[in-house]
């Protein structure tokens, strides 16, 4: 991401990257959308759920799936969605980068984390995605590999946003 620049924070269809700003806050920002506990709405219907680290496993027994039964060590997501219309969680992890560091390597573990996902969803036949929302610093040639190994195992990545279209939810103007 440029510091000080403004990059995708002005993009009017997507999930705008800024290490502060969660999914709730960000759709809350457009017409037609609201979000009461963890409930999201589109001109005043029920379209998704958001949940975020912890909160991920309160849905799972809402559920009545017991993850240590599918699973040997919680997923904390930085940000979920499960948009109701498609019945599919996305999971979004954000990776911010400014120098060369720890980040690289989670980036290769997509793969596994996904599979995990859906061991956890499988009981209640619920579809997984897997989305990195990445600053413009994995933009450089060194990430190539990484980027399209994500791209090889089913995973997603975008830079500074990511479009509301990709999350299946409506795409909206932002609010002034």
């Amino acid at each position: 991401m440029i510091e000080g620049g403004r990059g995708g924070a002005n993009t009017a269809t997507g999930l705008a990257f800024e290490g502060k700003t969660d999914l709730a806050t960000f759709l809350q920002g457009y017409r037609g959308y609201s979000v009461s506990d963890g409930n999201v709405f589109f001109n005043g219907e029920k379209i998704a759920r958001i949940f975020k680290k912890h909160a991920f496993y309160g849905f799972l027994e809402e559920l009545g799936i017991d993850w240590r039964r599918h699973v040997s060590k919680k997923l904390l997501p930085d940000d979920s969605i499960f948009v109701i219309v498609r019945n599919t969680l996305y999971v979004i992890e954000c990776k911010f980068q400014r120098v060369a560091g720890s980040v690289d390597e989670k980036l290769q573990t997509c793969d596994f984390k996904k599979k995990q996902y859906a061991r956890l969803l499988a009981p209640a036949n619920i579809d997984v995605e897997y989305i990195y929302l990445l600053s413009d610093w994995f933009r450089q040639p060194q990430y190539k590999d990484v980027l399209d190994y994500i791209i090889s195992v089913r995973c997603f990545y975008y830079f500074e946003h990511i479009p509301l279209w990709k999350l299946g939810l409506p795409v909206s103007e932002r609010k002034s």
